[in-house]
């Protein structure tokens, strides 16, 4: 199932105006509860813990983003 341009954009937009925020606030949870004790974090384990939740959620999507940056294929040439 290939996915056309517009709609691509259009999903684009919904997983970063929706998605990803409640993403956001299922990682920061996801980290107090894995550090609780706020003056005593190991900061460098954090810190991977942030950038290796962050590096995963674009994994499922890399199709719906590649090339939205680009011109529409499907536009006709003016």
């Amino acid at each position: 199932m290939s996915l056309t341009y517009k709609s691509r954009k259009r999903w684009s937009l919904v997983i970063l105006l929706v998605a990803m925020p409640l993403y956001i606030v299922a990682a920061v949870t996801l980290v107090g509860w894995l550090f609780p004790d706020p003056l005593n974090k190991p900061l460098l384990l954090e810190l991977l813990v942030y950038l290796g939740l962050g590096i995963v959620w674009i994994l499922p999507f890399r199709f719906v983003f590649r090339g939205i940056g680009q011109a529409d294929p499907d536009a006709p040439e003016e």
